[in-house]
């Protein structure tokens, strides 16, 4: 058992420094002088995790949180300036903050199977990790509802353990190379479970479902968005992995396993969506290295990082002299910077929204596909529209979202400022409910009242 745990951190320890060799090579330092910093005393921590974290120059007003967990062997800094450099880069530019705790004990891996591990608040490494997260909250004013996290390896598996046990607090969660929570549980004391490493721990949706909910029992509301990676070649931890972790976060959003939709972003990639909740990326020919190249961006995408931060804006229309300030304020804070869209106007009858919900008990997704019918683009697009009462959006992806009820507009990202003639885009959104799931209405996009199918 502990050459097999060896044999891990040899893999890791020789493919990490290539991984964080390349990203640097290609990704100038960044031009501000936010650096990694270490925190301590920042409350309940036993089993003594170091807690680090990176707040760019320009935190927003009201920031995301992700929170990013290291791989065996590994540690922040590894994190930091290497496989996960690229969320930093993205940081530095939507203002979010990240903490990266960092496992002390030898061998440098997240304990994600003692029985204090794999439960709520039971004393194992989540538990400071929540702790983490609960300090940087208070510190950065950060918003409850973009608080999410993501994880390499035994960092994958501590995402998927953190998803399971705290799902009141995450929104979404990004695993590279991991195992279902539970999967690597012991009762001998150990960190390492070979059989689910072997990918020879085989269980229904149902039965992961059922071992991810006992980690929170009673809790009855919705489960983070997950998006999961794998390399088929894994031989570090086994392939079939990727289909348990599937199995798992489809029973536990209530969702078919058949796939919604596939699609190929890159040669070797498959990629397969479940609902709005879940999707997974195999990767032919890889083993345990990743992340690959371009993989980070269509994660930021994911987790809704990408959201800029809540800023005042002053929109300048092509069609019109007039300019128009609004501001927006927090309970404590009220900020009034400046920043200027270019918007084209859609002539009438010219859009149209397909929006589809997928409900569960008290929560809800909602994907909204917008197509420009008009001979022309749109630029610098918004699109207003209203929720049924008793819905309150708690995340969403390929736009910014205010107010979080009743009329609430959709802002582009950098991504998808234009709707290409005759195109469409796709943005979506995770909500509560109290009974009525129906999907939003009264769409308009830039203010032309758009045809709903």
């Amino acid at each position: 058992m502990r050459n097999v745990k060896s044999k891990l951190v040899a893999v890791v320890a020789a493919v990490v420094p290539l991984i964080a060799a390349a990203a640097l090579a290609v990704l100038a330092p960044p031009a501000n002088a936010a650096s990694l910093t270490r925190v301590t005393g920042f409350g309940t921590n036993p089993t003594g995790l170091n807690m680090y974290v990176y707040a760019p120059d320009r935190v927003a007003t009201r920031p995301a949180l992700l929170v990013m967990v290291h791989f065996c062997g590994g540690s922040a800094s590894a994190v930091h300036n290497g496989n996960g450099h690229d969320y930093v880069t993205a940081a530095d530019r939507y203002g979010y903050v990240i903490v990266y705790p960092e496992a002390t004990r030898d061998g440098h891996c997240f304990d994600v199977s003692t029985p204090n591990a794999l439960r709520r608040d039971g004393g194992g490494d989540s538990t400071g990790i929540m702790s983490m997260v609960a300090y940087a909250r208070q510190r950065y004013n950060v918003d409850p509802a973009r608080i999410v996290v993501a994880g390499f390896s035994s960092g994958a598996m501590m995402t998927n353990v953190l998803a399971a046990q705290y799902p009141d607090v995450f929104s979404a969660g990004a695993a590279y190379s991991g195992v279902p929570a539970g999967c690597f549980a012991t009762t001998n004391g150990s960190l390492w479970n070979s059989q689910c490493s072997g990918g020879t721990v085989l269980k229904t949706p149902q039965q992961w479902g059922d071992q991810a909910r006992a980690m929170y029992p009673g809790y009855t509301g919705p489960y983070p968005r997950m998006q999961f990676w794998h390399g088929t070649t894994d031989t570090t931890l086994a392939y079939p992995n990727f289909g348990e972790e599937l199995d798992q976060w489809t029973n536990l959003h209530g969702v078919s396993r058949t796939p919604s939709a596939t699609d190929y972003p890159q040669s070797s990639w498959t990629r397969t969506r479940y609902g709005n909740a879940v999707e997974g990326i195999s990767i032919q020919g890889t083993g345990h290295t990743l992340p690959q190249p371009g993989m980070l961006a269509y994660s930021i995408g994911f987790l809704g990082l990408d959201r800029p931060p809540a800023t005042t804006t002053t929109t300048t229309s092509t069609t019109s002299t007039t300019t128009s300030t609004t501001t927006t304020s927090t309970t404590s804070t009220t900020t009034t910077t400046t920043s200027t869209t270019t918007t084209t106007p859609v002539p009438s009858g010219g859009c149209k929204v397909t929006a589809v919900v997928n409900a569960w008990n008290n929560g809800l997704t909602e994907t909204v596909t917008i197509t420009n019918n008009a001979g022309t683009p749109v630029s610098g697009w918004q699109l207003r529209f209203t929720l049924p009462g008793g819905q309150a959006i708690t995340g969403g992806w390929s736009a910014s979202y205010s107010p979080a009820t009743g009329e609430v507009t959709a802002r582009n990202v950098d991504y998808n400022a234009q709707i290409p003639a005759n195109g469409s885009v796709q943005i979506g959104f995770q909500a509560t409910h109290t009974g009525n799931s129906a999907p939003a209405t009264g769409f308009a996009l830039n203010g032309v009242p758009c045809a709903s199918a």
